[in-house]
């Protein structure tokens, strides 16, 4: 048996996989049903209210319906979300990245801000603008976003207000 085969085959039959092989099984889109808005919302339940104790109504604000939705699928399971919500014609926000705590850890979330960044980039917005969580800031600071302001409370959550510029 070649090589390349006996590893592939060895890859797929161990507990954990190279990250090479996630960005293969990761599929990120944008949402195009009802079914697909109901496993965001699942996934939007489970991180921000169950986890994080999140009051609905917060989480639920009404804009979903002028935003833009994503939705991240790791072997055709629904694992992670997130909403585009065009501010104006300069400004795009990025609002509730969130991925299952199965799912962490596997750079999922990143490419789930990448694929946004990118669609944003791809409608001629100049800028980004995220509320982080302040415990992962660092995430979005590798991503080239820069903080701005004071750390604030939403949520009952510490949160910072970043800034990415796509270009000048």
């Amino acid at each position: 048996m070649p090589t390349l085969i006996f590893n592939l085959i060895l890859n797929r039959t161990t507990c954990r996989e190279p990250r090479e092989m996630i960005k293969r099984d990761l599929i990120i889109k944008t949402v195009e049903s009802p079914e697909e808005f109901t496993a965001i919302k699942a996934i939007r339940i489970a991180v921000f209210q169950e986890e994080q104790g999140v009051d609905s109504a917060l989480e639920f604000d009404g804009k979903d319906e002028i935003s833009q939705h994503l939705i991240a699928y790791l072997n055709q399971e629904a694992v992670g979300t997130t909403r585009i919500r065009y501010l104006d014609n300069q400004t795009a926000k990025i609002e509730r990245l969130a991925v299952l705590a199965q799912a962490r850890k596997k750079g999922i979330g990143k490419q789930i801000m990448e694929k946004a960044i990118e669609i944003i980039a791809s409608q001629s917005i100049p800028e980004v603008v995220i509320h982080s969580q302040e415990y992962v800031k660092s995430l979005y600071e590798k991503m080239g976003f820069i903080p701005e302001g004071e750390i604030f409370i939403e949520a009952d959550i510490p949160h910072v207000k970043m800034k990415k510029k796509l270009w000048l």
